[in-house]
């Protein structure tokens, strides 16, 4: 039999639907749900989808709309819902914020994870959690270009952050001209986003694993860290690593997620 042909048979056997088995004593691996930050899009997570696809998870990269916490939770909840099965789910930078809060009540969530993100308390804000010696503490004007837009509540606008921060401070562990190009091709977060208080604390309930960039200038490690301590996280330290290790560091991030997709199984 020529194998085009062969190919095509065995592909039919298979079925669209298939999937590779899970590990032994799973019932189904779990659908890794990853949640974009400030600043950045879903192709920051290129380097992991491709990595969970060959050990075979389902993953999928969700848009986290930027606009407030309250909002941006909702919608990424609703996403949530059209998910058989249980989840992972996890959150770069704000959107740790926004797994935190989209979470709540979904009990098909088993894990969640946290990169470079932030974890609020139940009234906390994603601003306050950026720890002294952020970056982000600087006079608003050295850090941002400030875009008004349509429909905002009062008072907000959006936020890029401006090109010496974004290579000094948000990826200074990229290639440069790589840095330059996410710069050029931000997203950018409303006022909004940083300055609504949280309502829910889902890692509370909800086991959590945790990856630190130790050169992190953003949200500064000793900050994640004393998050990471009160939510009882698992913690993976990446040395090195930026506030964008999902990009420069992918490997030891998707050992994370892996971590803690296999820990739904027990």
């Amino acid at each position: 039999m020529k194998p085009l042909v062969l190919a095509v048979l065995m592909l039919t056997a298979l079925g669209p639907a298939a999937r590779p088995a899970p590990p032994s004593g799973c019932a189904a691996k779990p659908t890794v749900v990853l949640v974009h930050g400030a600043w950045a899009g879903t192709s920051s997570w290129s380097g992991e989808v491709g990595r969970l696809q060959e050990a075979g998870y389902v993953a999928r990269a969700v848009a986290n709309p930027l606009r407030g916490l309250t909002g941006d939770a909702a919608s990424v909840a609703d996403f949530l819902r059209t998910v058989d099965g249980p989840i992972v789910l996890v959150g770069h930078s704000y959107g740790g914020s926004v797994i935190t809060n989209a979470a709540a009540g979904n009990g098909n969530v088993k894990a969640l994870v946290y990169v470079d993100a932030a974890m609020p308390a139940v009234g906390e804000t994603t601003a306050q959690l950026s720890g002294a010696g952020s970056a982000l503490g600087g006079p608003p004007g050295t850090l941002y270009d400030r875009v008004p837009y349509p429909s905002a509540p009062g008072g907000a606008a959006d936020l890029y952050l401006k090109e010496p921060v974004f290579l000094r401070s948000f990826g200074p562990d990229l290639p440069p001209a790589t840095a330059r190009v996410l710069w050029a091709s931000q997203r950018p977060a409303s006022t909004a986003a940083f300055m609504t208080r949280s309502t829910a604390a889902a890692w509370q309930r909800i086991p959590s694993w945790s990856v630190i960039g130790t050169a992190d200038r953003i949200i500064t490690p000793e900050s994640q860290a004393t998050m990471a301590a009160r939510a009882k996280s698992s913690v993976l330290r990446v040395p090195g690593g930026s506030h964008l290790t999902l990009i420069s560091h992918p490997e030891p991030v998707v050992d994370q997620i892996l971590a803690a997709a296999r820990a739904t199984c027990h």
